[in-house]
């Protein structure tokens, strides 16, 4: 990798997994910014590889999504700076947008926190060598619970129950062809974040700081970008989406599925996804 280009985490997994919690912890770091999720990345890469190169392709792929309000980035200084480096390749058009990103708080370095990005490892990676993949998994019990509260009309425990299995294995295999991916506990994210933190920063080659243990001093005002509609989503939805993830770790929200699912759900949970919750050491309820 060039010396130049130090290392970029992406933090992903599946959602309601705890990804915002690490992307707040590290973007507390006076050196990091984590932008909110992107969604255009894949897209972009695709786009350029049949042909786009030139600023005005690549900034109208960027500024078509959905998300791109949650920038807060002005769209013709962006075309500038990627004129700038034209022609352009994927990873020179991804490195503008993230270092334009960064720069809005002052921080050289930056990484990305979209959970569906574990799909799109071996893209990403060949786009950027430096890219540093994080994944962060959760008991899929409290998954299913954190999803289903939140839905006005929740699927079925079993669908969340496949979905998280088939998205984690999924991850796991695309994970064998980068160079560069770690997982973490959301558990153990919230019952001891120091060691975590350390670890993922020896992973990305960032000096570990105690103020990302107090990222919720600052979470509320930096999730304050995301407060913009999104698809039927209002704003006040969004922002409850994560509120929780603005505040201190709550530890009553590991294993809360023992009090917010019925027996019958969990029956039907680890009927469908009992497998993965023993590969990776998660207690059933009820042992097969």
């Amino acid at each position: 990798m060039n010396a130049e280009r130090p290392p970029a985490p992406f933090i992903v997994g599946v959602m309601r997994s705890g990804t915002t919690l690490l992307r707040l912890m590290l973007d507390a770091h006076p050196a990091m910014a984590i932008s909110p999720e992107t969604h255009f990345v894949p897209k972009l890469i695709k786009r350029m590889r049949k042909g786009t190169r030139d600023a005005d392709g690549v900034l109208e792929v960027i500024t078509s999504g959905t998300r791109w309000p949650d920038f807060h980035l002005d769209a013709e200084v962006l075309r500038e700076r990627l004129r700038e480096r034209e022609p352009l390749d994927p990873g020179t058009a991804l490195r503008v947008f993230y270092e334009a990103y960064a720069e809005r708080f002052g921080k050289p370095r930056w990484g990305d926190k979209t959970p569906g990005y574990g799909k799109r490892l071996i893209r990403i990676s060949r786009a950027l060598p430096e890219a540093r993949f994080i994944h962060v998994i959760r008991d899929g019990r409290d998954v299913a619970l954190s999803r289903r509260r939140r839905a006005t009309n929740p699927a079925p425990v079993e669908k969340h129950a496949k979905r998280w299995q088939a998205r984690i294995k999924s991850t796991r295999r695309r994970a064998r062809s980068v160079s560069h991916y770690i997982e973490e506990r959301y558990e153990e994210l919230v019952l001891d974040p120091e060691p975590v933190l350390r670890r993922v920063c020896e992973f990305i080659e960032l000096d570990y700081d105690p103020v990302m243990l107090r990222y919720y001093e600052r979470a509320e005002e930096r999730l304050q970008e995301i407060a913009n509609p999104f698809a039927k989503m209002s704003v006040e939805r969004r922002l409850e989406a994560h509120r929780l993830a603005a505040q201190p770790p709550q530890r009553g929200r590991i294993g809360a599925w023992r009090e917010g699912m019925t027996p019958a759900e969990i029956a039907e949970f680890e009927a469908a996804a009992g497998a993965m919750l023993d590969e990776l050491g998660y207690e059933r309820a009820n042992p097969s």
